[in-house]
Formats: structure tokens, sequence, C-alpha cells
């Protein structure tokens, strides 16, 4: 048997052991994992809209909500086990290519990439708390905004990398709201294992849920845009601070209630993913 053959075989085995039970169960619950965040941050927004909360309505105050649950220390090391598998899973991907026709694209695999990246950034931040809660999950999203903004900003050419930083960010969240409304996430469920009933809900959450993340992010990437024209750091803003801006609009705290409401369905339908998503 020559080299190449013995590559190839190796290759496949590689593949079938990244696409196996481990991998599988890892992206569930990673899915799941992702879902919790969402349903804690979206309750944590409407409790803003209506004024019933000083805790931040971003990661940092979902696991501090989180950690005054009964067994919190329990949970909150769940989460963060669940998010790094989630990072297994998209390392894989990375590696190994996903499913569909194109799964195995370069385009594909980059994006896992930086997947694997943002994910393996949220799951240390989740597991440094649970090792030592006198966090607030890595820090306010706002100051962390205006803290990296600030570093940039001091490099050369800095304005012009946070203004293409947030051009990047509105055009992904863009790409998240409309991938959301023509129902692109079909493609990677297996609804022949639907009810007509369970893929109404499917559909209702993943719309609406989709939108509401991919406006979250598109004014978030408009902030950082401002922040880089006018030279001021703290025009960034985190998940928190975007959030409360919708309050601040002519539909006041509405508008907010309205994303709020979409963000706690995206974490319902990350759920739907965990459970019917073909990985």
């Amino acid at each position: 048997m020559n080299t190449s053959v013995l590559a190839r075989s190796g290759r496949f085995r590689a593949r079938r052991v990244a696409r196996g039970s481990v991998t599988e169960g890892a992206a569930r619950a990673g899915l799941a994992a992702r879902g919790v965040i969402y349903l804690l941050v979206g309750a944590l927004a409407l409790q803003v809209a209506f004024g019933d909360t000083k805790e931040q309505a971003d990661r940092g105050g979902a696991l501090a909500e989180l950690s005054q649950k009964p067994f919190g220390a329990v949970l909150l090391w769940a989460l963060g086990i669940g998010l790094a598998g989630m990072a297994l899973w998209r390392l894989s991907e990375a590696l190994f290519g996903s499913v569909g026709r194109d799964g195995r694209s370069a385009r594909k695999r980059l994006l896992a990439t930086v997947r694997f990246g943002f994910y393996v950034f949220v799951a240390y931040s989740v597991l440094s708390f649970a090792a030592s809660r006198n966090q607030s999950g890595g820090g306010s999203s706002d100051r962390q905004s205006r803290d990296a903004t600030a570093k940039v900003l001091e490099m050369p050419a800095g304005q012009w990398l946070v203004g293409a930083a947030g051009i990047a960010i509105v055009a992904a969240g863009g790409w998240i709201g409309v991938r959301a409304v023509l129902r692109k996430y079909h493609d990677k469920l297996r609804l022949g294992e639907m009810g007509p009933r369970t893929r109404r809900l499917v559909d209702i959450t993943g719309v609406a849920g989709g939108a509401a993340r991919g406006l979250v992010f598109a004014v978030a990437g408009v902030f950082a845009v401002r922040a880089a024209i006018d030279y001021e750091p703290d025009r960034a803003k985190g998940l928190d601070d975007t959030l409360r801006t919708f309050a601040e609009t002519p539909l006041g705290p509405w508008l907010l209630v309205c994303v709020a409401a979409g963000l706690v369905l995206f974490g319902v339908f990350s759920f739907a993913m965990a459970r019917w998503r073909r990985v």
C-alpha cells in the first residue's frame, strides 16, 4: 500500500472520528449552552426595559444571574464545558469540513476557524468565572469594547482598523438577519423528524430570534464605526449598552422589549438546533 493511499485512509479515519459521537455530543451541548446564555441575556434585557434590574444585559450579567441560582456553581461549570464543546466542534469543522455540499470549502473552514476562536474566548471567560466567582464573566462587555477600541485607536492606522472592524460587524449582523429571514437554517436541520407544529415553532424562533440577533450585531457595528470616525473609544458599545440604546429611541422601551424577546426566542431556537441540527 503506497503512502498516498495511507494518507487518504488516515484522513478518512480522522474525519470519521471528527464527526463521531463525541464531537456530535460536544456540538449539541454547545448549542444548548448558547441557548442558555441567550435566554438569560434576553430575560435581563426585558428587566432593563421595565427598570427591574441593575445587572448588565450581557454575558457577564447572565453568568452573575446564573451563579445566584440553586446549584449555581454546577450550572456555571456545565455551561463552560458546553461552550468548550462548541469550540471543539468548530475546530473539527475547520480541520475536516462541515456537513453539506460545500462543507469542505475554504470559506466554510475559515468561518469555522473564526467561530472556534470566538468560542474558545467565551468558554474561557465562563470557566474562569466558575473557578473564581468574584469577577463579572470576564468583565462588562461595554468596558471591554471601550478598552479594546482605545488600544486599537492608538495603533498606526488605528482608525481604519476600528472602522473596518465595525463595518465587518455590521455586515455580519446583516448576514445573520437575512439568513434567518430566508430560513437558511433549514439546510442544517433534520426537518423530516419534525412534525408540522414543531416546524412552525422552529421557524418562529429561528426567524424572529435570528433577526433580533442580527440587528444587535449591526447596531453594535455602527457604534464601532462612529468611534473610529470621531476618534472616541467611548462611542464603542458592548452588548449591554447596545441593548439599552434601543430604549432611547422614539419607540421608548418597547423596541428594547421586542429585541429582548427576540433574543429569548433565539435561545429557544438554539435548543431546537441542539436537538435537530445535522452535525
